[in-house]
């Protein structure tokens, strides 16, 4: 693709904010099909979410990774920056907003200001961006445009670092039509017609060309990497000053180490392609090519005048897992990466790469991996998984943060928004995890709660609600503060089936064990002593012998004997639903194929013996007795 040099002074960098599900990824579909990206026949004009080109982005509908892209519109170009909205995935925002100079904040016409547009908010305010605001949506049955505004305006009001962050323009959308209206449409919608060029001049008029000076030395904040299998690692970001052309000189500030290089290509962004250019000056967004280094956060600056700028502040995690290679009987049958040298190396890969992720070696082969809540920690599992990597998972735990000697955990607004019909189950369920309750409002026939959680009692919930309301809640959650640290007993749990042995499962076996709990495997399964293969009805844990065939006899059978064994459906064990799920004493076993819950101490006897141990420690304790 031929590029076009362009002036600093016609460059707009803009990031698009909003709460997941608000429609950014659509938005940008409209921005590059009606700028004509793409030409008539190409097969992006029938697609939607161009830029989700993850599979699991795809598959769970929703942003994980930041990512940029350009388009022209009336002589400018516009770099714009789309970002994830799920709360987990925050320290993409973070990581990206400083590339930007302003913002187009989406909120959904129905759903208005959620938890995740408040956060996100706050941190483009805090940077000094120049926000637009786009009510998308508008088409919604239960839209509510003068509410979510006023709502939006009570938002600026609490969050504004300026007053004149105060005053902002205001545009009302249909993302997936690419309908953008400069006034509220008074007739039929679906009559109106629209495009999306009022947002496109208002950028241009509104939003401000990015700052700084040309002639300065050059400098950079490296933002994200890339890699190419013939160039190696780009590294990503906005030219904060100055200009930088091949083959020029540069240093790497990183902490405390200095990496001296020389800039071997440049490329910038041309729609959806990096495109190879000879130089590129202050305002531009690049991909540098021939320093290695994978810190992101660091300062990428000339010779002349080595000069570092201030470190990407990102949110600190609220939960953290266990990692480690899997000691299972059945390990590495179905992986191709099975060692505890080869996890490491990965895990020490991901910590370069994923700045929101807080990575640290524990001992020998146990790494903590502590990030934003269950989903995020989940996708990176997932991401292993499919590269063919084997490992085991600890019980989740909160991230604890220390202040003046003492210890504080994380508190979370949560908010639910779910027909009225489940309100007792909803004020139940959220209760019997000391959920505070803020706020209650109802409209129509749904209702939305806004309780304070700590991110403890959280971990599980989400499951928990989804299945008690159908799968109709739309459930959020950040955090808001820290609290001093106390120590609570655990959240009861119902024990679990424990197969006795190592073998097959049979439809037999399992026909009688199904009436005492639920399932999580099915007949001619292979299974291990240790492993959970269940719940159990009550409080206590049970083995059980899935593996035991009918006994033969030559004695004739009844008829009703014969008659074809039933099996229910078993639960579906999901990453989410196992990080969840276990108890202290168990793990989750990860393969390319399977997932699997079992026991810490695999046999009967160890689990007993461990019980007596802990039970004995915790009676001289209480006795004073060392």
């Amino acid at each position: 693709m031929e590029y076009i040099p362009v002036e600093k002074e016609d460059i707009r960098n803009i990031a698009i904010i909003a709460h997941v599900d608000h429609g950014k990824t659509t938005l940008v579909d409209a921005f590059m099909k009606q700028t004509h990206l793409f030409r008539e026949n190409q097969e992006e004009m029938s697609q939607t979410r161009i830029l989700d080109t993850g599979d699991l982005e795809r598959e769970k509908g929703i942003t994980i990774k930041a990512k940029n892209i350009s388009i022209r519109y009336k002589e400018h170009k516009i770099n714009i920056i789309d970002t994830p909205g799920h709360s987990d995935f925050g320290g993409e925002v973070e990581r990206t907003l400083n590339m930007a100079d302003s913002c187009l904040l989406l909120v959904d016409a129905q759903e208005g200001v959620m938890p995740q547009t408040k956060f996100v908010l706050k941190k483009a305010l805090e940077l000094g961006l120049k926000p637009i605001v786009v009510i998308n949506k508008i088409d919604k049955k239960l839209a509510n445009v003068k509410r979510t505004v006023s709502k939006v305006q009570d938002l600026f009001l609490t969050l504004a670092t300026d007053t004149d962050q105060l005053d902002f323009p205001v545009f009302y959308t249909i993302a997936r039509e690419g309908k953008v209206f400069k006034e509220l449409p008074t007739t039929q919608l679906t009559q109106t017609k629209g495009d999306i060029s009022p947002l496109l001049d208002e950028i241009i008029r509104y939003c401000p060309a990015p700052k700084g000076d040309t002639n300065k030395p050059f400098q950079m904040q490296i933002t994200s990497l890339e890699y190419d299998p013939h160039l190696g690692r780009y590294l990503v970001g906005k030219i904060n000053r100055g200009s930088i052309k091949k083959n020029d000189p540069v240093i790497l500030l990183e902490k405390e180490n200095k990496i001296q290089g020389r800039v071997r290509e440049i490329f910038v962004k041309e729609g959806l392609e990096w495109v190879d250019v000879e130089s590129a000056k202050a305002g531009e967004i690049v991909a540098i090519a021939g320093v290695e280094s994978t810190a992101i956060g660091a300062t990428l600056c000339s010779l002349d005048n080595p000069e570092s700028l201030e470190d990407i502040q990102i949110t600190p995690p609220a939960v953290k897992v266990k990692f480690e290679a899997n000691t299972s009987p059945f390990s590495g049958k179905e992986g191709k990466y099975v060692t505890a040298k080869q996890l490491e190396q990965r895990l020490e890969q991901e910590k370069d790469l994923n700045i929101s992720l807080k990575i640290s070696k524990i001992s020998g082969s146990s790494y903590s991996v502590a990030g934003r809540g269950e989903l995020q920690l989940s996708i990176l599992v997932e991401q292993l998984r499919r590269e063919g990597y084997e490992f085991q998972l600890s019980k989740p735990e909160v991230v604890l943060i220390e202040k003046e000697g003492k210890e504080y955990e994380p508190v979370e607004e949560l908010v639910i928004d779910c027909p009225t019909l489940y309100l007792s189950t909803i004020t139940e369920e959220v209760s019997n995890r000391k959920g505070e309750m803020i706020n209650i409002e109802s409209e129509e026939l749904n209702t939305r709660f806004t309780y304070k959680i700590l991110t403890r009692n959280l971990i599980g919930l989400h499951r928990v609600l989804m299945n008690a309301t159908k799968g109709t809640a739309v459930i959020n959650s950040f955090v808001t503060d820290y609290i001093p640290y106390i120590q609570h007993p655990p959240l009861f749990r119902k024990g679990v089936i424990i197969s006795q042995e190592t073998g097959v499962s049979l439809g037999y076996a399992l026909t009688t064990i199904q009436e005492r709990g639920q399932l999580f495997i099915g007949s001619s399964q292979d299974v291990y002593a240790g492993m959970i293969i269940g719940i159990n009805n009550h409080e206590q844990d049970m083995v059980v012998n899935p593996c035991k065939a009918r006994h033969k006899s030559n004695v004739r059978m009844l008829r009703s004997e014969l008659t074809e064994i039933n099996l229910k459906t078993p639960i579906l064990l999901t990453i989410e639903y196992a990080l969840s799920f276990i108890n202290e004493d168990e793990l989750i076993e990860i393969t390319p194929k399977s997932i699997r819950l079992r026991k810490k101490l695999l046999t009967e006897n160890e689990r007993t013996w461990a019980k007596r141990k802990n039970l004995t420690a915790y009676a001289k304790k209480q006795m004073g007795v060392e």
